[in-house]
């Protein structure tokens, strides 16, 4: 029998996939650690003993005790209270600014991959321009001109996102248009075709599916860049304002004390410094587990 326009050309997933992610002892471990992270942030009310924000200047620069396990910072806050909202912070930057990535690269990759043309050579020239600007001096540069519009540090997160977005979407948008390139061509799209599937029935029903593992792949990836750049962003003052905790602001905060008080520099270094190894080494397994060229026998 002919195949209609709606059935799915694609086969299910290869059985195995978690077994052989788990089996991956970097990518387990990396899978256990960030689950851990996950559960911080979004349950860092309940588990923090402080709010990030309460001040105790009696008690500050305080090394670790029974009252504050990892010590107090320079303006007497608790510096686990603040670390584990900190995690709240790198998360939540994460995922909006690849939500934000996937929204644009995605849509200029299919366009670009599907329609072809003198569109595909449009979009593809604009992707080439961004691609040629650094993506974190790009982001200092937007930040340092829209800076101005941030009036409280909700505002100022809400702008590092916007800037990490408007320079993270390339990489992807060209990723997804090397895929749809290659599987416009294949049978079974030209099959549906032929069968009389429009294009958008088409794109969202035999192209968009075969695309979810190199873009899952690509986002785990990209989300430790992400982490590392807010940091970097904070770090240097431009980033997530004060009073909220970002990793890369605890730093920056530390380093009057690095002398008398290194442990409130090591704490954040660590916790950043593992978070972005783990979402990497979690790609890395992804990719093996999702694609069976790469798949280790």
């Amino acid at each position: 029998m002919a195949e209609s326009p709606d059935a799915e050309p694609l086969a299910p997933p290869p059985p195995g996939v978690w077994r052989r992610l788990l089996s991956n002892p970097l990518a387990a471990g990396s899978l256990a650690i960030l689950t851990f992270v996950v559960l911080c942030a979004l349950f860092a009310p309940v588990i923090a003993p402080q709010g990030f924000a309460a001040q105790d200047l009696k008690h500050r620069l305080e090394p670790p005790s029974a009252a504050h396990w990892f010590g107090t910072d320079d303006l007497g806050r608790d510096t686990l209270s603040r670390l584990i909202y900190g995690a709240r912070i790198s998360l939540s930057v994460a995922v909006s600014v690849e939500l934000f990535v996937v929204g644009i690269g995605l849509t200029v990759g299919l366009i670009a991959g599907y329609r072809g043309g003198w569109l595909d050579t449009l979009l593809m020239r604009i992707t080439d321009v961004m691609l040629a600007f650094p993506d974190v001096l790009l982001a200092i540069l937007l930040l340092g001109t829209l800076g101005t519009a941030a009036s409280s540090p909700a505002a100022s997160m809400t702008l590092v996102i916007v800037a990490l977005g408007v320079t993270g979407w390339p990489p992807l948008a060209r990723l997804v248009r090397g895929q749809v390139l290659s599987l416009r061509k294949r049978e079974f799209v030209e099959a549906a075709r032929s069968l009389g599937a429009t294009d958008g029935r088409i794109i969202l029903k035999h192209i968009l599916p075969n695309l979810l593992s190199p873009i899952l792949v690509a986002i785990t990836v990209d989300a430790a860049g992400v982490i590392l750049a807010e940091a970097s962003l904070s770090f240097l003052g431009i980033g997530v304002q004060r009073p909220f905790p970002s990793w890369g602001r605890m730093i920056n905060d530390a380093l009057d004390y690095y002398r008398s008080k290194p442990n409130l520099l090591v704490y954040p270094s660590v916790l950043l410094s593992v978070t972005v190894l783990a979402l990497n080494f979690l790609g890395d397994g992804l990719r093996d587990a999702l694609d069976p060229r790469s798949r280790k026998r």
